[in-house]
């Protein structure tokens, strides 16, 4: 086995900071809070399924929520919002979701491409949605799942009834059970458009990803 020469100085530090650390060991600041189970924590969600309160957190977040109630509406209202926000280029990162788009000749659909930088807008799955935050969970087992949420300026999230979980415990119980306990190495919580205030404390949209976010909620 190789070892590393240091300088003694160095090892006097390390020396003095493992002696405090052995003589003046800090307490865990509250252990009565891993006794204590997750669901007593927070309120209980609001009446109603979860579904309509991920509806209505979703959209109290910024977001933009679109009731489809089958595959005709969902195509009826793309194209309808396209027309409307004078989009020639819709990528989709999703590739059933794309072949079904493009077989209904919604012309202005193209198959996901970080290159193609003039596109404003994306088309995604994702992993769950979160009814208690309004929140989508996305991970890198997806495809592109790594860029197509954040890199563009709109995100459009296709999202059917069976991912809405209450909590963001239940959305990563739901990902190990479809992974079998191999989770993907990358796990995101998107909660609406995205927004920071770290300069004087100033609310910016679509610094660090999409300043528009809409869920097209499919209820087949």
């Amino acid at each position: 086995m190789q070892t590393y020469k240091t300088s003694k100085a160095r090892e006097n530090v390390l020396r003095k900071i493992r002696m405090a650390l052995q003589e003046e060991a800090v307490p865990m600041p509250f252990p009565e809070a891993e006794k204590v189970a997750v669901s007593s924590v927070f309120s209980a969600l609001s009446e109603g399924t979860p579904e309509e309160t991920f509806a209505a957190e979703f959209s109290h977040i910024g977001g933009h929520f679109v009731f489809c109630n089958n595959q005709d509406e969902l195509l009826a209202n793309l194209k309808l919002l396209a027309e409307s926000r004078g989009w020639t280029e819709v990528l989709c990162a999703h590739k059933s979701l794309f072949s079904f788009l493009v077989n209904n000749k919604l012309s202005f659909v193209r198959e996901f491409n970080p290159s193609h930088e003039q596109a404003q807008v994306c088309i995604t799955d994702c992993e769950a949605a979160v009814a208690r935050t309004g929140s989508f969970l996305f991970s890198s087992r997806q495809n592109h799942g790594r860029v197509a949420p954040v890199y563009f300026p709109i995100h459009i999230i296709v999202v059917q009834p069976h991912q809405v979980v209450p909590d963001i415990a239940d959305g990563l119980k739901l990902l190990r059970q479809k992974y079998n306990d191999q989770l993907p190495s990358m796990i995101s919580l998107n909660t609406g458009p995205s927004r920071t205030a770290d300069i004087e404390k100033t609310l910016v949209t679509g610094v660090h990803g999409p300043k528009e976010v809409f869920c097209f909620f499919l209820n087949q």
